[in-house]
């Protein structure tokens, strides 16, 4: 297996830029298109545990005015062979004090490089 095959990678590393600008101009179209639909997909944040697309997509309806606005900065991207990687990147929240962390999980299917499985954290004291 190669980690950090050139396309595997350069592929990816477009598909996260794409989930980020979709992020914060809150398009719903672009998000709903850059996650699995599946009833496999996970998205667990501060305050939601969503299992499966349907849920992740009406946590996103009912988000009224989209994510907060955010940094991101320290982001690690890793590919395995050419159909697996993982994204970790830390944030910084306008107007908050606690930085964030994200992990995803992506898989390249046939129609594109997809998130299987998302995690989003907000670091507390001692942390």
């Amino acid at each position: 297996m190669i980690v950090n095959d050139p396309a595997a990678l350069a592929g990816v590393t477009g598909a996260f830029a794409e989930y980020e600008r979709a992020l914060m101009a809150n398009d719903l179209a672009a998000l709903d298109a850059l996650f699995w639909e599946s009833a496999f997909t996970i998205r667990i944040g501060p305050g939601q545990t969503l299992y499966g697309i349907e849920a992740i997509r009406a946590f996103r309806v009912g988000r009224v005015g989209g994510s907060p606005q955010r940094t991101i900065f320290n982001t690690v991207i890793t590919s395995f062979g050419t159909d697996f990687a993982t994204a970790h990147t830390e944030f910084q929240r306008e107007g908050v004090a606690a930085p964030g962390r994200q992990t995803q999980t992506w898989v390249r299917f046939a129609e594109g490089w997809r998130v299987v499985s998302a995690h989003i954290s907000l670091l507390g004291d001692g942390n």
